[in-house]
């Protein structure tokens, strides 16, 4: 039976609708997680949902307990996360508002706690991490787009940065040279770290700005909150589809 949990990013620290059942806030071997994990009734599915940041927004991306926040998910029971994360649109069909269900990841993080394997293991562990994302739940999450009429971008390479600075233009420039369609600063080490339990992992991109120097403007909050507000209610509308078809 699939147990689901959503994680909110900038935008998303908690849930329209959601009746709220319980509130489970839980040690874990690493540590504290950002939030009480709060399991509730959305339609007629039970789910528990995560701000991933901290509810009120505290914890700046480099300092997120990633894997208490994974490991409290996979204590009670949760098999698949759709991850939903504010981010900045580097190619041409990435604009502000436009929402993305990327295919894959390109990490440029580092220093953060990134692995369960790490202490005490009696030979070294891999995991295949060629698919970041779960393609079952991607496809979900597409069809939900389709049929609450929410125009979405299917795939994309999300290029996770350490932050909390913004990008250079040089650095934008040259992650779009490798590949990158979006930039955020969360998606690693936490898709790593879901595939490491066998959680099934998708993520909601909002673009709530063009990346640096994709414009000649300077990236201020008041535009990112604007954007953020009309792809979040979108972003609400789809995930409303998804539990009434799922």
């Amino acid at each position: 039976m699939s147990k689901l949990a959503i994680i909110g990013g900038t935008g998303l620290t908690q849930l329209a609708d959601l009746k709220i059942i319980k509130r489970d806030q839980l040690a874990t071997p690493y540590g504290v997680p950002s939030a009480e994990f709060i399991t509730g009734q959305l339609g007629n599915k039970e789910i528990i949902f995560l701000a991933r940041h901290g509810n009120p927004h505290r914890f700046a991306p480099h300092k997120i307990n990633y894997r208490a926040n994974i490991w409290g998910l996979k204590q009670l029971g949760v098999n698949q996360i759709i991850a939903v994360a504010a981010v900045g649109g580097i190619t041409q069909n990435m604009g502000p508002a436009q929402i993305a269900i990327p295919d894959q990841i390109i990490d440029y993080s580092y220093g953060r706690e990134h692995t369960f394997f790490d202490n005490d293991q009696e030979g070294v562990t891999h995991i295949d991490f060629s698919y970041p994302y779960s393609q079952q739940l991607r496809s979900k999450l597409i069809t939900a787009a389709e049929i609450a009429q929410i125009k979405i971008i299917p795939c994309g390479t999300y290029g996770c940065t350490q932050g909390p600075r913004l990008e250079t233009a040089a650095e934008i420039k040259r992650m779009e040279q490798e590949g990158c369609d979006l930039v955020g600063m969360t998606g690693m080490p936490e898709a790593a770290l879901a595939k490491e339990l066998n959680i099934d992992y998708a993520a909601i991109a909002v673009v709530a700005n063009w990346a640096a120097g994709k414009t000649e403007s300077e990236i201020t909050m008041a535009e990112i909150e604007q954007h953020l507000h009309k792809g979040m209610a979108d972003t609400s509308l789809f995930l409303k589809a998804y539990f009434e078809k799922y």
